[in-house]
């Protein structure tokens, strides 16, 4: 690979970008996590967060709501129920559904955490103004690869060219 290739180029590194700029947050959530006293991964957030805010819910509710993969969503509810923070039951309704909820334990949780977690939103909005509303340009982008996703996008380039090599 010559270095002419990714000279100027944004769009082979914006995933190495963004991945940067994920583990750096994460690990100065984890340090603040550290400095509470608090065994807490940062992963759990978001199904903590929906199920406080909606009640119980399934793996696949909670995918959906947070539009991750049910395999990522598995695998934080799987090390949440070992915690002991959240439990699933079978619905009364339809045996196939197991909604989780928070345990007694998960309900102190998010209540010791709630304080840290508005102080910590009142800093990503502080943050935020201050690079310009990076939010609304993720945003942006975050609908753009939902309408056409980037695989479809270098895929019909790729059948171009090679349509117009022929």
């Amino acid at each position: 690979m010559t270095k002419e290739m990714l000279q100027g180029g944004h769009g082979a590194t914006i995933g190495a970008q963004l991945r940067r700029l994920s583990e750096r947050i994460d690990r100065d959530v984890g340090l603040l996590y550290g400095h509470l006293g608090v065994a807490f991964e940062q992963r759990w957030f978001g199904v903590l967060n929906q199920i406080v805010q909606n009640g119980a819910m399934t793996v696949g509710d909670l995918a959906a709501a947070l539009r991750i993969t049910h395999v990522s969503v598995s695998q934080s509810v799987r090390s949440l129920e070992a915690a002991d923070y959240v439990r699933s039951a079978p619905d009364p309704k339809d045996g196939r559904r197991r909604p989780l909820s928070l345990t007694a334990k998960g309900e102190a949780l998010v209540q010791t955490l709630t304080p840290f977690w508005l102080e910590l939103n009142r800093e990503a909005e502080t943050l935020n103004r201050e690079v310009g509303d990076i939010a609304r340009y993720l945003n942006r982008l975050d609908e753009a690869l939902t309408d056409r996703s980037l695989f479809d996008r270098v895929r019909a380039r790729i059948d171009n060219v090679e349509a117009t090599d022929r």
